[in-house]
């Protein structure tokens, strides 16, 4: 079949073929290459007429089409790699929740699918041939339906789940199973009438240690929040990392935070709030990661990388 799909593709650029067909790679600009065109039986020869719509329809059926679920540096950097003019088409989807998110090359669609039925719909009617799941660690529903999705399609999906964190010498951390866990943690760890719990958490997190007035918090959050935060006291720190060991050093001794909570994101540009507790020998709560979906699963954007190729 893909003998009769490139023998159309060669009549619509005024190529003739003759014997088998071994590699064509058209160009992005309107010409046309010819690779290895003395190999075997190869023999074409040029009529230099332009390409015509036709062709380029053909070239873009004889993509990939990708989907990353973003929300990770790693979505970022794979979507990089993955520039236009190369074999792939892809189409990175951010959740919609940041308002100022990072520069992602490509396409980029925001908000959501309407649970596993919508992207399965998305999935059918964009004709996605892969699925790259990047998104952040504890976006643990899009990753559900995104293997609820692919499943019911047959499409094939990998994730990109980038390493935790782990504790080395010097470090008090405190395992939690879950957010509720955590506030109940803070709960029972003593903290002075001037010190604070520093958040780290995400806005959406925020709501269940609300039911600790008496805690002086502080908040970072990568957008200012349109509505008040959930909290009786409160001081709120508007940023987005990468972070660097003195500012988050000069942060902690600032505002005397005496406790951090924190999601086990892994990567760097947040880690420096880490090095900053172990240094100033400050307990902190970590929030135990939700379980990844079954299914191959990668560290980096590029293993991610190297797996679609493979696949291609």
């Amino acid at each position: 079949m893909l003998s009769h799909v490139a023998a159309g593709a060669l009549a619509e650029i005024g190529l003739e073929r003759r014997g088998e067909i071994v590699r064509l790679v058209m160009t992005m600009e309107g010409g046309s290459e010819v690779v290895d065109a003395d190999v075997g039986q190869m023999d074409f020869r040029e009529r230099h007429r332009p390409p015509g719509p036709g062709l380029l329809r053909t070239i873009q059926r004889m993509r990939r089409k990708i989907l990353i679920l973003g929300g990770s540096g790693e979505a970022a950097e794979l979507a990089r790699r993955l520039e236009p003019g190369s074999e792939f088409e892809a189409v990175t989807s951010l959740a919609g929740r940041t308002r100022r998110p990072g520069v992602v090359p490509g396409r980029v669609r925001s908000g959501g699918f309407g649970g596993a039925a919508g992207l399965r719909a998305w999935l059918h009617a964009e004709g996605v041939d892969v699925v790259v799941d990047a998104t952040h660690p504890y976006a643990a529903a899009i990753s559900r339906h995104a293997a609820q999705a692919c499943d019911a399609l047959g499409i094939p999906r990998i994730q990109l789940w980038r390493p935790a964190w782990s504790a080395v010498e010097g470090d008090r951390w405190i395992e939690a199973a879950s957010l509720e866990a955590a506030a109940e943690t803070v709960a029972n760890t003593p903290v002075s009438e001037v010190g604070c719990v520093f958040l780290s958490t995400g806005a959406r997190a925020l709501r269940v240690f609300s039911r600790l007035p008496a805690i002086r918090f502080l908040v970072r959050l990568v957008d200012a929040p349109r509505t008040p935060l959930p909290l009786a006291r409160s001081a709120l720190i508007v940023g987005r990392g990468p972070f660097a060991i003195g500012s988050e050093r000069t942060l902690f001794l600032e505002h005397g935070v005496e406790l951090l909570v924190s999601r086990n994101s892994g990567g760097s540009a947040t880690y420096p709030k880490l090095l900053a507790a172990r240094e100033l020998r400050i307990p902190v709560i970590m929030i135990k990661r939700p379980e990844p979906e079954a299914g191959p699963r990668v560290e980096t954007a590029e293993e991610a990388f190297r797996w679609l190729i493979a696949r291609a």
